[in-house]
């Protein structure tokens, strides 16, 4: 022992008594608070769990006790309906309505789904679950969870926090768009309903760019966006799209400026309306021509396809995505749950109802593109009937033309389709020459549509045609902003809850700071070139930096913190032990196929170099353009900030430029009954270390606190305990090999 141990232990046999029953025994009498106190004995699993020890020094196990003032002083859902709402909300968002059709109809049709419900079984809700889990287990948002499981890791949080920040720069942008056509919406006819026409001295004539294109393209990128050539070309502020921006960001301030107490009620609509928009679409796309021909052209598989390595990617990164994973969204919501609530239920109920929200708006995103492409193919045939009408006697013979087809009546596709067939065949080297279009169904249904280009122009085109057509308009962009909305709530909620949780800063100051600075850098978004930036930070600002991660947030769990352990805080938060289908996903599937999901990513990006789609106003097309130099250097810039406070954390956490314990071990020594906190000192070579939590040559702190006592007090504020949660007391150390009677 060192030489000054007995006059150490001198001093400490002053100070403290022989064992807690004494310190008990022995409180001072004037000490009010001390009495209505408790002590709380910390689990050495580190689950947050405690057992409280009375004043008469009896042990009892209080589960609900234990968990009282964090209960207390953390919101919670108002109901359990609240809370499924608020993660459909958040789960179910615009890519469900422009996204997943897209690629169902690029890749196989009917035969998508087999890949994406295979993997939203294997990657989707095993991930989702556990992101449920640690978010309702530790209570605390990204940022608190992955500093609670493992120190070193805890840059997870805060790149989550950054990479929400970017998507709900350009996604309210989005939401800003709906908006614009929301408010145009309440005119007869509709403003893309047909090319406007140009006055000059002597005429009037069509506008050649919207005459080269179609209405509604014309209006989404002359009228709406008055967008530029490239991304080099600004353009200035485009002032309609600015007043929209700043509509949707005070939108969503307003909502979230009380958190969840405040969101939640939004939620009871903004996540039920775009159902029963869907279902109203569904049903009147039904009753109008040609819409069982998409619905038809969907369900028909193209097994072929389904073998390719390149669907089952695209359905990973659908899956992946959908469910909002990594955005650190679902943590910060699940924060607000009961520790008791049945977190499994949920992650599957969400992922299913994720998934049939998706079949359902693609039932009517290809039943709405069937009535468009009947319409289409009309109008085709009818121009292709004038030209045949015309070139009869000279390049076509009468005696070609089946006699039941009457010229002066409405062609019907059956009959245009039986005469081509005539014509290809007698004149098949001539054939050319007659200028026909080809019209038909199969292809104007196989013309890919997705994103921007579905919303805003081929569903707008689709609707002109709807009778009552203002109205359907109205309900469909009210739809857009509610999805959006909904998926803009959770986003925020990623950034602001780990923020308050890890910085004590009143949620309002920083809901409206946060919406203010979003608003000022979206103005980048509202320039005649934002188009452009939008698709860069899409494509650029999430993908990579997300997969990353999730895979981190996988291994923290699952090898760094351990599944066996994991699975003894599931068991005692949701009273049953998971599915062992969870251990295998979690350990070792789910790991290695977003490594090769990351890795085909990485590899696809290589192979690809970064451009964008402009739009040409003198061709009236879309062009694909490389980005300038610095067009690049932004696009990697994005990719490196979202992810770089994981190595930036770590290498101060390792090399102990930051202490791993900082923010999350309050260290308390006391004196006959009085409590005093004591910042942490160096750790001295002698038993007066016992009073700093720690015993000689012990190990380094375990990223999960241990056997640990603290003691809650009945009021006044609360400090940071070595658990998680909140309350001052006593803090001693494990010490297994310490003799009771130097204690």
């Amino acid at each position: 022992m060192p030489k000054n141990s007995k006059a150490v232990k001198r001093e400490l046999d002053d100070d403290v008594r022989e064992s807690v029953k004494d310190l008990l025994s022995n409180e001072d009498t004037c000490d009010d608070s001390f009495k209505k106190s408790s002590l709380i004995v910390g689990g050495g699993r580190g689950d947050g769990e405690g057992k409280e020890l009375s004043l008469n020094g009896d042990m009892d196990v209080e589960d609900e006790g234990s968990d009282a003032e964090d209960d207390a002083a953390r919101p919670a859902w108002n109901s359990k309906l609240q809370y499924i709402l608020a993660q459909v909300g958040y789960s179910v968002g615009l890519g469900n309505v422009w996204r997943f059709p897209y690629l169902c109809q690029k890749n196989g049709g009917g035969a998508y789904l087999v890949p994406y419900l295979i993997l939203l079984i294997v990657i989707g809700i095993p991930l989702f679950f556990l992101e449920l889990s640690v978010g309702q287990r530790i209570r605390r948002g990204s940022i608190g969870v992955w500093n609670y499981i493992s120190p070193r890791l805890g840059g997870i949080g805060f790149a989550s926090c950054v990479v929400c920040f970017f998507v709900a720069l350009y996604y309210n942008v989005i939401i800003g768009w709906s908006l614009f056509y929301f408010s145009q919406s309440f005119q007869q006819p509709l403003p893309w309903h047909e090319c406007p026409l140009v006055k000059n001295k002597t005429t009037m004539f069509v506008v050649p760019e919207c005459e080269k294109s179609s209405a509604t393209t014309y209006y989404w990128y002359r009228e709406a966006l008055n967008i530029s050539d490239s991304i080099s070309e600004s353009g200035g502020l485009n002032w309609r799209m600015t007043i929209c921006l700043l509509a949707a960001w005070s939108m969503v301030c307003l909502a979230m400026i009380k958190g969840i107490q405040s969101s939640g009620k939004v939620m009871y609509f903004s996540s039920l309306f775009p159902y029963v928009v869907l279902i109203c679409f569904l049903v009147r796309v039904l009753l109008l021509k040609g819409s069982v021909d998409g619905i038809r052209h969907m369900f028909t598989p193209k097994l072929e396809i389904m073998l390719e390595a390149k669907v089952w990617r695209e359905a990973a990164t659908q899956v992946f995505f959908a469910l909002g994973l990594g955005f650190g969204g679902v943590i910060a919501f699940s924060s607000y749950n009961k520790r008791d609530n049945n977190c499994h239920f949920d992650a599957v109920l969400v992922s299913f109802i994720n998934f049939f929200t998706s079949v359902l708006a693609t039932l009517v995103v290809f039943a709405v593109l069937g009535f468009k492409a009947n319409i289409m193919n009309a109008k085709c045939v009818a121009l292709n009937t004038k030209k045949i009408v015309a070139l009869l006697g000279n390049e076509v013979s009468h005696d070609l033309i089946p006699h039941h087809i009457n010229f002066s009546a409405t062609v019907s596709a059956e009959d245009y389709q039986q005469m081509t067939e005539i014509l290809r065949g007698v004149t098949e080297k001539d054939y050319r020459r007659l200028g026909l279009d080809s019209c038909s169904i199969e292809e104007e249904l196989n013309k890919a549509v997705q994103g921007t280009g579905l919303a805003f122009i081929a569903f707008t085109e689709a609707m002109t045609h709807f009778p009552a057509s203002p109205f359907w308009s109205v309900m469909f962009f009210l739809m857009l902003v509610n999805l959006g909305m909904g998926s803009m709530f959770g986003t925020i909620e990623g950034i602001i809850t780990p923020l308050v949780d890890t910085f004590k800063v009143r949620k309002e100051f920083l809901t409206v700071g946060v919406c203010l600075l979003a608003f000022f850098i979206g103005l980048l978004f509202v320039q005649r070139s934002g188009n452009y930036w939008v698709a860069m930070f899409d494509d650029y600002s999430a993908t990579l930096p997300l997969l990353i991660v999730v895979i981190l947030e996988n291994v923290a769990v699952a090898w760094i913190y351990g599944t066996d352990k994991f699975f003894e805080d599931l068991k005692d938060m949701l009273g049953f032990t998971p599915f062992r289908f969870y251990y295998y996903m979690w350990k070792y599937v789910t790991p290695l196929l977003l490594i090769l999901l990351l890795g085909s990513s990485v590899i696809q990006l290589g192979m690809t170099p970064p451009s964008y789609s402009a739009w040409l106003e003198d061709m009236a097309s879309e062009k694909s353009l490389k980005y300038p130099p610095w067009g690049l250097a932004v696009c990697i810039s994005l990719v490196v900030m979202a992810i770089m406070p994981v190595p930036v954390v770590f290498f101060l956490r390792y090399f102990n430029i930051i202490d791993e314990n900082a923010g999350v071990v309050s260290t308390i020594s006391y004196k006959k009954g009085c409590i005093i906190k004591e910042s942490v000192r160096p750790e001295e070579d002698d038993d007066a270390s016992l009073i700093h939590a720690k015993s000689p040559g012990s190990e380094a702190p375990s990223p999960m606190p241990g056997n640990s006592i603290y003691r809650k007090q009945s009021g006044g504020v609360p400090d940071a305990a070595p658990n998680g949660r909140y309350g001052i007391g006593y803090l001693m150390a494990d010490m297994p090999d310490m003799p009771e009677s130097d204690l």
